[in-house]
């Protein structure tokens, strides 16, 4: 199975409680001028993903408005307050999802994900037969994103709570496969200061 396929599910649906009470939402950002979600999304989109499903929640509209005319499925997740294990299976539910043999979780808030990022991910699953879990690394501490394959959606689809996969990984039994891909692995943006220290500007 060279050619396994895999769709990215972008994790868009969180409440940025960190960001403070000014209502600011961390996905708004700009980097080099272009929204966060949206940044993300442009890399999942240039990747050799088969198809890009964002799930949504959180301040929907503006979320969805900075992605406009992209060509991505838009899922919402109505539960989103649950936490992130509610929106890891909307994605994963989405029928644009069907018939994939992966599915690559791409969390929303790491500005340092590439298209070289995901790609060498994605080879890895390909690799692997569509059989093993591929995680980012950096200095070979697990971060993001995370390629799972569909013999795990039981699992996932069992989640509760503000967890993600990390568990059903560890006990999966399945081949773990880490690709190091540097500091990005673990760059995420969860307050003002981080997105200020990433070299990105707060908006709305």
């Amino acid at each position: 199975m060279l050619e396994a396929s895999v769709a990215i599910v972008i994790l868009a649906a969180g409440k940025a409680s960190r960001m403070g009470k000014g209502g600011k939402h961390k996905l708004l950002a700009e980097f080099d001028g272009v929204p966060l979600v949206r940044r993300c999304a442009l890399t999942a989109l240039g990747s050799d993903a088969a198809a890009v499903i964002v799930v949504t929640g959180h301040r929907r509209p503006e979320i969805e408005a900075a992605l406009g005319g992209l060509p991505l499925v838009l899922v919402e997740n109505p539960d989103y307050a649950n936490g992130m294990a509610s929106s890891l299976i909307a994605g994963l539910s989405s029928k644009r999802a069907n018939g994939t043999d992966g599915i690559l979780v791409m969390l929303a808030d790491m500005p340092g994900i590439s298209v070289a990022h995901l790609n060498a991910l994605i080879s890895a699953f390909r690799s692997a037969g569509g059989e093993a879990v591929v995680r980012a690394v950096s200095c070979g501490k697990p971060g993001n994103p995370v390629v799972l394959p569909r013999s795990l959606d039981q699992a996932v689809l069992r989640l509760e709570g503000d967890v993600g996969a990390r568990d059903i990984i560890a006990t999966s039994g399945l081949p773990v496969l880490d690709v190091e891909v540097g500091d990005a692995a673990h760059l995420d943006v969860d307050t003002p200061d981080d997105i200020l220290a990433a070299g990105g500007a707060i908006k709305s």
